[in-house]
């Protein structure tokens, strides 16, 4: 029952968070101020984090943070949660994110993705939006940004399985970038559906990353094989007892 209380309390001061944030943030939007837009988004990320850890006894670390080369990088992320979205706002400021178009048909949130420049696919749109995903890539790197994919293309629960798909390879070869694997077990304290929200460590973990220049097949291949494996290690620690942040 305390479980119940506590998962719903914070789902409320999330929606609550959330709610106040998105139309503060109508005001820079209509502006064209970006650099507040992120302001805002960071700010979102950190308001999460405190109350994960005060409502929900949920804590956040971050590992190899090191392992990110200064300037432009392709981050390529396992995706568990909602959280995975919000942090990388915290930690790099203005992230250039791939994401699906359908998510800009959501009232407000889609405008302020357009507002923030992030890189939009159109999954059924073929060559012609793959060449505009990679103008807009192109764009954000020129900018200094942090491309950050999720190169399985959707969410997933821990230890469900899911192809890669080939947008990050495009990326990869376009823009002549090391890409940085990263995994993460949010999905064990804020699963893809249901309210429940254990108490534990939410991990998000940087691995070293790959140089570009390989070939598709074996930069494939090296990407799946290193986060599949980090992601195994990751979810068995989290079984066997999370540490406390």
């Amino acid at each position: 029952m305390l479980l119940l209380l506590r998962s719903l309390a914070f789902q409320a001061a999330f929606l609550g968070l959330g709610t106040l944030l998105a139309l503060y943030s109508l005001i820079p939007l209509a502006r064209g101020d970006r650099a507040q837009l992120f302001a805002i988004n960071a700010l979102w990320a950190r308001g999460i984090n405190r109350l994960l850890r005060a409502i929900a006894g949920i804590h956040v670390r971050v590992e190899g943070l090191e392992q990110i080369p200064a300037g432009p990088v392709i981050i390529a992320a396992k995706h568990q949660s909602l959280w995975d979205t919000t942090i990388i706002f915290h930690l790099f400021g203005t992230p250039a994110v791939v994401m699906k178009q359908e998510l800009l048909k959501i009232p407000i949130y889609g405008a302020l993705c357009r507002g923030q420049g992030m890189i939009v696919v159109d999954r059924e749109g073929g060559a012609k939006a793959l060449k505009k995903m990679l103008a807009d890539a192109r764009a954000a790197a020129a900018e200094g940004r942090r491309i950050v994919i999720f190169p399985q293309g959707t969410r997933t629960r821990p230890g469900e399985p899911a192809p890669y798909q080939p947008g990050v390879a495009a990326l990869y070869r376009d823009l002549k970038l090391p890409v940085v694997p990263a995994v993460v077990n949010s999905g064990c304290f804020w699963p893809k559906r249901g309210w429940r929200r254990p108490p534990g460590t939410i991990v998000l973990r940087f691995l070293a990353p790959i140089p570009p220049g390989l070939h598709r097949d074996d930069f494939m291949q090296a990407l799946e094989t290193r986060i599949e494996t980090a992601q195994a290690e990751l979810e068995a620690e989290t079984r066997t007892g999370p540490a406390r942040g």
